[in-house]
């Protein structure tokens, strides 16, 4: 069986690593916010909280569209023109 993977399974994938990353990021973002809030304002305002649930929420959803809108050309090697073969046009 060849290494290669099924058009619906890679979409599949791409879907559980943006999900497994919008929850990582969201959650980091608001221990972040969290920890801002109880350290400067000692707890007394939740919109650090907030702004980083949003920042890491943002982040996971760049992160997604990058990964949706790649593309497998990006791995490939540009051709070159053969030498030969205009060398052989002006003879």
């Amino acid at each position: 069986m060849s290494g290669r993977v099924a058009s619906e399974d890679e979409l599949g994938q791409k879907w559980d690593r943006c999900l497994a990353d919008a929850i990582v990021k969201t959650g980091a973002g608001f221990g972040v916010g969290l920890l801002c809030s109880l350290v400067l304002f000692r707890g007394r305002s939740s919109w650090p909280a907030a702004l980083g649930t949003g920042f890491g929420l943002g982040f996971a959803v760049s992160n997604c569209r990058h990964d949706f809108q790649r593309t497998p050309s990006v791995f490939l090697r540009p051709v070159k023109p053969n030498q030969q073969d205009e060398s052989s046009d002006r003879s």
